[in-house]
């Protein structure tokens, strides 16, 4: 069970990253759109999980894996960006969300 402050924290974060994303895609993968969809935080707030989702799907472990090489950076922007509301930045580890490819899925099947 998430309690209140992990619930605030991933808010943050999330609505951080997407900022930090946003930035990203105007200056290094134009025509690419990451969105942070989950941000799962521990109890004891020192890692958080993000599940990004990307479009196009074709080129989803392309920027996965440089998303990941990126993590130390992209934790520096988010600490800047959150200095005044977060003592200490959790260690970010992303991971594809494919929950809409999932439903896509599902679409097609119920279709035939």
């Amino acid at each position: 069970m998430e309690t209140t402050r992990q619930s605030k924290i991933a808010r943050l974060i999330q609505k951080e990253i997407s900022e930090i994303f946003l930035g990203f895609t105007k200056n290094v993968q134009q025509g690419t759109l990451i969105s942070p969809t989950i941000v799962r935080i521990s109890p004891d707030l020192s890692v958080a999980r993000i599940y990004i989702s990307v479009f196009p799907s074709n080129k989803e472990q392309e920027i996965l894996n440089l998303v990941n090489e990126k993590a130390v950076s992209i934790r520096h922007d988010l600490a800047q960006r959150t200095r005044h509301q977060l003592r200490t930045v959790p260690s970010l580890t992303f991971f594809l969300d494919d929950s809409l490819d999932y439903l896509e899925n599902i679409d097609q099947l119920l279709k035939e």
